[in-house]
Parts: structure tokens; sequence; C-alpha cells
């Protein structure tokens, strides 16, 4: 990837529905040229989707929560897998230092953040946790 590669993304992820021809504009090459960028990009597993973002009050699950994993031994695999089955984890990511896991979930209320949180507890293998809710988001 070259500067104009990387232009060409941070215009993306600034709007995701930019056409093809204003981006062209953006970064003063033509049309078919983006495209073709673009295309390659896509091949190469560089843009995965293109996506939008809503503000956090009118999302369904209106209950973010992180919650911090550490892991047993070699159980990494098996917990791992067992969170990306629940559909109330929104992103999973590993980590170093103190967490092995840190964990997005998304409840539509409090009750439920509770009883997600219940369950990933008693996954085998998981040798603790720390969870905090979110209040706000100021950046993404």
């Amino acid at each position: 990837m070259d500067d104009i590669d990387q232009q060409l993304l941070q215009f993306l992820r600034e709007d995701a529905r930019m056409s093809v021809l204003m981006l062209a504009k953006k970064l003063r090459l033509s049309r078919t040229t983006v495209q073709k960028r673009l295309t390659k990009l896509e091949s190469a597993g560089v843009i995965l989707a293109y996506t939008i973002k809503t503000r956090a009050d009118v999302l369904q699950h209106k209950i973010r929560a992180m919650m911090n994993i550490a892991i047993e031994g070699n159980y990494a695999n098996a917990v791992q897998q067992a969170l990306r089955a629940l559909p109330e984890v929104y992103s999973l990511h590993t980590t170093n230092g103190k967490w092995d896991v840190i964990a997005e979930i998304r409840a539509e209320n409090l009750e439920v953040l509770n009883l997600i949180l219940g369950k990933i507890r008693t996954i085998e293998g998981i040798a603790g946790s720390e969870t905090n809710i979110l209040l706000s988001t100021l950046k993404i």
C-alpha cells in the first residue's frame, strides 16, 4: 500500500458511502484508477466491509460493556471459541498484560447484561474477569 491507498482508506473511514467519483475528485485521480485500487484492496483483504456508524441511542442493544478476561493455561482456543459463539459478544480481541482477551458485550438492559456476564464467567478456562460499562463514545 502506498500513500494514495492510505488516503483512500482514510476517506472511506470518514464516509464509507462516498462514491468512487467523489473519491477520485478528492484524490485527483481518474475514476477508473480509484476503482482499480478499491478492487485491489478488497481482493487483498485490506477492505473487509463497508459499514455505517449510528448514534448510540438508536442501537437495539443500548448497554455496552468491555469485559477483560484472564484465561487459564492452555484453554485459550476453547474459551475464544465459546465467546465467539455468543451473539451478545459483539467483538473479541486478544491482548497482552494481565488480561488475555477483551470482549465487547452488548445487551438490551442491565439485567440482561448481568445474565450474559454470569454465563461467560461459567465458561471452563476463564480464570478471572473485570467488566466496565461504556457510558459514552467520544470517538469511533
